[in-house]
């Protein structure tokens, strides 16, 4: 085994020969991160990185400076796609701890999600497996189908179906419910929502390669969704919650769906298509009509839905949407209290029409590059068709979902980034 590297931490500058701005110092077999005020946590996550590139594998934190949220942030940095280094967690109550862990272990395992390779992450083995992982936390109190291939059809989820039809490999719906025991049959208090497109090559409105290539991560939606679920359920989550996740590949093919066609959902919108690369909202409508169904008063979707979202918060906010000013705000709260970082961008009633058609009652975009100006609002405002009047609804665009290439911070790849905010709006709110 390697030995671990001891690792403190010091709120004061590095002393002696170390330069007094110098992240890191050495003593001996032992490093020391010396925490800046200013943006502390990516302070540590860039100290793990160094130690990483220095070539250590494996480390133990030490010292009365490790907080929990300092001791994730170090857990954070030391996932790599390619090898994740060990760590041993500093002292904490029992209870911290455990949860310690747990936040790790699922955050880890989103980011292994988002990170799989297409091939290997079919639309139906995205389904499966999402429902294997929360189901082995709680056996008892979940249940879940999936809905794949022509049933899709047969029950009316025309999106999936239509955007997952180019592939030779099936699209699917993954139905899960999470009943904790004693709630009896009283409807959902939450339903959740996932964007899960395993690779989107852009369809007919083809993407250029270097838009294409990080499209494995298309499905981060779905990932983030299930570990907030996930999450949720290790915290003591005691309420009833619906799981959504819409799959499918957006491939090219002759049986690919073209712009021009006419989808018509279960609640009688009808949608005509002028962006074939403007599918995730369109497998997102059937998973919110059915979170409507389900009687959920809460409705959560999240999606790697545009990039108009990444131009306007950048790649370190998630964007959220909301027509309830008092639901977003507490949203917010919880993402600061969860040391997240989300992002409020408008939405108006007049967003609803935005994405006008001559031949259906709206468009799926509009049919200029990146969806045109407000882009992110827009995509809002077509979502919030499907959501049932009384429904209270926030719409995430995942901005932060995955890092193209490393950074300072973090790893290549799947972020993990809104899987604690949304699981303390599912227990809290």
């Amino acid at each position: 085994m390697t030995a671990s590297l001891l690792v403190t931490l010091s709120e004061q500058p590095a002393q002696g020969i170390w330069n007094t701005k110098a992240p890191l110092s050495f003593d001996g077999e032992q490093a020391c991160i010396h925490v800046t005020s200013y943006l502390p946590l990516e302070t540590i996550q860039s100290g793990c990185r160094h130690l990483q590139a220095l070539g250590f594998k494996s480390f133990k934190l030490s010292g009365e400076h490790w907080t929990f949220e300092r001791q994730f942030a170090f857990a954070q940095a030391a996932y790599s796609p390619k090898s994740t280094a060990e760590v041993e967690f500093a002292e904490l109550e029992a209870s911290s701890l455990e949860q310690l862990n747990y936040l790790t272990q699922i955050s880890y395992w989103t980011r292994e999600l988002v990170n799989r390779t297409p091939e290997d992450l079919s639309p139906l083995r995205l389904a499966q497996d999402a429902a294997d992982y929360i189901a082995a936390l709680a056996p008892d109190n979940v249940h879940f189908r999936i809905v794949s291939g022509q049933a899709l059809v047969d029950e009316g989820l025309i999106g999936i179906h239509g955007v997952g039809r180019g592939s030779d490999r099936e699209a699917a719906l993954l139905e899960l419910d999470f009943i904790p025991d004693g709630w009896g049959d009283a409807a959902p208090a939450v339903a959740l929502v996932g964007k899960g497109i395993t690779f989107d090559s852009g369809g007919y409105s083809l993407k250029a390669s270097e838009s294409m290539l990080h499209m494995k991560c298309d499905m981060g939606g779905a990932a983030t969704v299930a570990g907030a679920l996930a999450l949720a359920i290790t915290q003591g989550l005691d309420r009833r919650v619906k799981l959504y996740l819409c799959c499918a590949e957006n491939l090219v093919s002759g049986h690919a769906y073209k712009l021009g066609d006419i989808l018509t959902y279960k609640n009688g919108v009808s949608v005509e298509v002028v962006n074939t690369d403007a599918e995730g909202r369109l497998v997102l409508a059937d998973g919110l009509i059915l979170a409507s169904e389900s009687g959920a008063e809460l409705i959560l979707d999240a999606a790697t839905l545009t990039g108009a979202a990444v131009t306007a918060v950048g790649e370190h906010y998630i964007a959220v949407f909301s027509f309830d000013d008092g639901l977003a705000q507490k949203v917010l709260q919880a993402s600061q209290q969860v040391q997240e970082k989300h992002w409020r961008l408008p939405l108006e009633p007049f967003h609803v029409a935005a994405t006008p058609s001559s031949y259906a009652d709206t468009a799926n975009s509009k049919a200029v590059k990146g969806g045109g100006p407000g882009g992110a609002s827009n995509a809002a405002g077509f979502l919030s068709r499907f959501i049932s009047k009384g429904r209270r609804w926030v719409h995430f665009d995942l901005a932060a979902c995955m890092n193209g290439s490393e950074t300072a911070f973090l790893s290549a790849g799947g972020t993990g980034k809104g899987i604690r905010t949304l699981a303390k709006v599912i227990t809290e709110e």
